[in-house]
């Protein structure tokens, strides 16, 4: 995705300070945030699928995925252990696109980028945990719930969900 001054590119050691703080203002009022040696150590593990919303060549966004197998999930409490996890599943650990601009398409955009990628890499599902009562809005975009399975450390209300990689295309239309 290009255009308007807006694209999605891969991490950079130089957008670390703005993912951390965009990570905060998402998630430190659920208690849910990890702190930069987390964060780092889950792109590590992937970096060919963790991405940046780059908005006139500011970060305003971030996803991070990283393969875990299914009905597995990254513990908010440790970081990643190095090596590679050999399986078809991809998680999508975060996704956050900064306050102003929420509304636009532009989560959408991040992941359309990630079901791409993930399909190019061989990855068959993209799981994920909805956190703050947002299972509706992964529903949306094609994720289906697992309720038999608790996520600890997540919150009350978190949802493990997953979808196919080989799902239609979403559109990827961002607004001003």
């Amino acid at each position: 995705m290009s255009g308007d001054g807006v694209r999605i590119r891969h991490l950079a050691d130089a957008d670390w300070d703005a993912v951390v703080e965009l990570e905060s203002h998402a998630y430190a009022a659920l208690g849910l945030s990890e702190g930069r040696a987390a964060l780092r150590s889950r792109a590590d593990a992937s970096p060919e699928t963790c991405f940046v919303l780059d908005v006139g060549g500011q970060p305003a966004g971030y996803l991070l995925a990283l393969p875990y197998p299914p009905f597995k999930y990254p513990d908010l409490e440790r970081s990643e252990p190095a090596g590679a996890r050999a399986t078809r599943n991809l998680h999508l650990h975060d996704l956050v696109v900064t306050e102003r601009l929420r509304g636009r398409g532009l989560g959408q955009c991040l992941l359309e980028h990630l079901s791409l990628a993930a399909g190019a890499r061989g990855f068959e599902r993209i799981s994920l945990i909805a956190v703050g009562r947002s299972e509706r809005f992964w529903s949306a975009r094609g994720f289906t719930a697992y309720p038999g399975i608790a996520p600890g450390g997540y919150g009350a209300n978190a949802v493990y969900m997953s979808r196919s990689t080989k799902r239609a295309a979403d559109a990827c239309v961002p607004t001003p």
